[in-house]
């Protein structure tokens, strides 16, 4: 189903994206960004790929990340060069404009390329992630939340880990509070094991020379620019709270938000059919 290019999007210094791209009307695309931003993209495939045919998918792996290229000094990466990389990427697709779907980290990245390029983004879904700041008591008091997540602190702190190994290792050991049914975490393990991790990323952040990726005044400048704008949550989601929805719908009146029951930060692996049909409809 999908047709898998490696695109050139940058001469200094030489980045090639390794790009999934299925079929469907040029006019109609929607370009997919991944989060981590150690993972690749394809831990999305599903249930998206349904929405092929119907619309053209996108789906680049982030410099550094998965199959693009590797090996770039610390200092390129952040999250300027992979939105430039973006833009960059729909330049050599002959893209005018396209609906863009964030996911996580990837969410972060969405509001940025909507933001340095808003004649270039139709409609924006951030999925699983935040416009809004995460405050530091979001999470007081939610004993299971601290439970689930205590397995990927553990891999964490481990000092005898590093590289790709560890970054596997913690999204394994982290499965548990990203999926909130247990019976979908068996096919999220699945879908892991054909995820290709780097740690290209994680090394400035460790070195705390990483930039963050968050907008300032996001919401404001979101509203101000109008992009029809999806919020889209799992309720019971460990890393990007869920109240935080309600409270972007205030600041931004003519956002659309749909939380999930039952999912959490990989809402699209415990309902994927909730999910899906929320993209879908705003993408409609």
């Amino acid at each position: 189903m999908f047709a898998e290019s490696l695109v050139p999007v940058s001469a200094t210094p030489p980045v090639d994206l390794f790009v999934a791209t299925s079929p469907g009307p040029p006019e109609r695309t929607l370009l997919v960004i991944h989060g981590g931003p150690d993972w690749d993209h394809t831990y999305l495939r599903e249930p998206l790929a349904r929405l092929a045919g119907r619309h053209r998918l996108v789906l680049p792996d982030l410099r550094g990340c998965g199959r693009s290229t590797q090996g770039l000094p610390d200092a390129d990466h952040s999250p300027a060069a992979a939105t430039a990389d973006l833009v960059a990427l729909l330049d050599t697709l002959g893209t005018e404009r396209v609906d863009v779907l964030g996911f996580s980290y990837g969410g972060l990245l969405a509001q940025r390329l909507a933001l340095a390029a808003p004649d270039r983004v139709r409609r924006l879904v951030v999925a699983s992630s935040s416009v809004l700041p995460v405050p530091a008591d979001a999470f007081d008091g939610w004993a299971e939340r601290a439970e689930r997540r205590a397995a990927e602190a553990a891999v964490w702190a481990d000092p005898s880990r590093s590289g790709p190994e560890l970054t596997r290792a913690a999204a394994v050991a982290g499965a548990r509070a990203n999926v909130w049914r247990a019976d979908a975490l068996p096919r999220y393990l699945r879908t892991l094991d054909d995820v290709r991790f780097s740690a290209e990323w994680l090394r400035p952040w460790r070195a705390g020379t990483l930039p963050a990726p968050r907008v300032e005044d996001a919401a404001a400048r979101l509203a101000a620019l109008g992009v029809p704008l999806l919020l889209l949550h799992g309720r019971q989601d460990m890393v990007f709270p869920a109240s935080l929805v309600e409270e972007t719908l205030r600041l931004i009146p003519s956002a659309r938000g749909v939380v999930i029951e039952e999912a959490g930060h990989m809402a699209h692996i415990d309902q994927p059919e909730a999910w899906l049909t929320a993209v879908a409809d705003h993408l409609a």
